[in-house]
């Protein structure tokens, strides 16, 4: 494969695109070489299609003359799956932010893939209608990144990931041509590769097009605050609640050092001497909300709850939300860069794998900021510390390797929602053998036998033989 400029490739991608979106500029190159991942990789081309012919003729361009091409969104993804290799050209789909239909009476709509989901929210809001899928991202993250990661959110513990909300995908396969996965209808015929899809990563293709399912607003919701003197507690507290029958839309914890985090930047009266907090959200019909609030209270009492916070309206519950969706953001006020890793184990196990995930931090001298969706066990453990600081990085990867690995003994698994990308690519082998590996690397192949699309990422090189390749010298930072 190529891996520099080629100005027969510009040649052709301008042919495609108006000038001014093929972007071929320093600054450009720099930008788009890096996610939102402490990885980088190295760019040819950046293109910004604005339809699905745009985007075929982008693919067929790359394809001709044999540079492999990486879809991108607006770059939040924090795996390294969309950080382009071998001087990749980069297909921007933030251009095509359209809500191309909404039908109220089946709950669905037609998006493009570049449109926000916050953004796509707030245009149905007024059907009184909302895509569930929330990451902390949801105000930059689009639809597209979505599909392509599997993507969660807090309120996917009742609700369910992206996959779940997603009946169809308009695709530009890795040799240019576009086909429709899946359908409106219930049952569309034929295999599922449409769920296929969902999660691919940008391996099997760009998708141009995406039916999302769109899910009624509660008639009422409870946001409740709770506060434990004891980490072990808070977390148990969460088995309890599940164990009691009970799913509620939300449940997740902050631990001390994010509740000083964040308090400092909303200064919404955040319990900062607490150990842990729990934020969990019931949603339903009034009376059977209140039971469930009635209920929960009673379980965090066994447990030893010192304070229970009911948000008293919507301006309270914002409030709260804003909190637990700034934790990213507000770990600045500690240190300037973070490394965040996104295992998941069972909710049995929480307490001991927060145990060792605070051993593992200490260990290597490194401060370590738990928030989480505790309800189904997706840890976001954030390293913090300052890569101006000599030796850092290396006790940075050495302390998340020592996380993931923690986690998948416990009975855990690699990602939740962020993906495999580069960064979980060589770690693959500790959950699956190389007959695993060699089946996931044949449908990768059934979509793209040349490798083109997203190349080197997720499956480990040489999969059907177990061979692991690391990731390439300098994609971290």
């Amino acid at each position: 494969m190529s891996t520099g400029p080629s100005s027969a490739l510009f040649d052709d991608l301008r042919a495609v695109l108006d000038t001014d979106r093929v972007r071929t500029g320093a600054t450009e190159l720099g930008l788009y070489r890096k996610d939102a991942s402490n990885m980088e990789g190295t760019t040819s081309v950046v293109c910004l299609p604005r339809t699905t012919d745009e985007v075929a003729g982008c693919v067929r361009a790359a394809v001709r003359h044999g540079v492999p091409f990486v879809a991108r969104g607006s770059g939040t993804g924090l795996a390294g799956g969309a950080v382009p290799l071998d001087g990749a050209v980069v297909i921007v789909t933030s251009k095509m932010d359209r809500v191309l239909s909404v039908d109220r009476v089946a709950r669905t709509a037609w998006v493009e893939p570049g449109v926000l989901n916050l953004d796509l929210s707030r245009q149905v809001a007024h059907l009184g209608l909302h895509f569930a899928p929330d990451p902390s991202s949801q105000q930059t993250c689009s639809i597209g990144g979505n599909v392509a990661n599997n993507a969660g959110g807090p309120h996917c513990l009742a609700e369910g990931v992206t996959a779940s909300h997603v009946l169809a995908v308009e695709v530009v396969l890795p040799d240019g041509t576009v086909t429709v996965l899946g359908g409106e209808d219930p049952e569309p015929p034929g295999y599922d590769l449409r769920g296929v899809f969902v999660g691919s990563e940008g391996m099997f293709g760009i998708a141009t097009r995406i039916c999302v399912r769109l899910v009624p607003d509660p008639p009422a919701i409870r946001t409740l605050l709770l506060d434990f003197l004891d980490v072990d507690d808070g977390a148990r507290t969460v088995s309890d609640i599940i164990a009691a029958g009970m799913v509620p839309a939300a449940v997740e914890m902050m631990d001390q050092l994010c509740l000083e985090a964040v308090e400092g930047y909303i200064h919404a009266g955040l319990p900062v001497d607490a150990a842990v907090a729990l934020l969990v959200e019931v949603v339903g019909l009034p009376h059977g909300v209140e039971a469930d609030v009635e209920r929960i209270t009673r379980i965090a009492r066994e447990r030893g709850v010192r304070d229970i916070r009911i948000a008293a309206d919507e301006t309270e519950r914002a409030l709260l939300w804003k909190g637990r969706k700034s934790a990213f953001g507000a770990i600045a006020r500690i240190k300037p860069n973070y490394y965040l890793h996104d295992t998941v184990v069972p909710r049995s196990r929480l307490p001991a794998v927060l145990a060792q995930v605070y051993e593992i931090a200490a260990r290597h001298q490194l401060l370590v900021l738990n928030v989480f969706h505790a309800g189904d066990g997706n840890l976001h453990p954030l390293l913090v510390f300052d890569k101006r600081e000599p030796g850092v990085m290396e006790r940075v990867h050495a302390a998340g390797e020592e996380i993931v690995r923690a986690s998948v003994a416990a009975g855990g698994v690699l990602s939740g929602e962020h993906g495999i990308g580069l960064e979980k690519r060589d770690l693959m082998g500790l959950m699956f053998g190389p007959v695993d590996l060699a089946a996931q690397a044949a449908l990768r192949d059934a979509f793209d036998p040349a490798g083109m699309a997203n190349p080197r990422k997720v499956l480990p090189s040489g999969s059907a033989c177990g061979d692991l390749q690391a990731v390439p010298e300098g994609a971290w930072i």
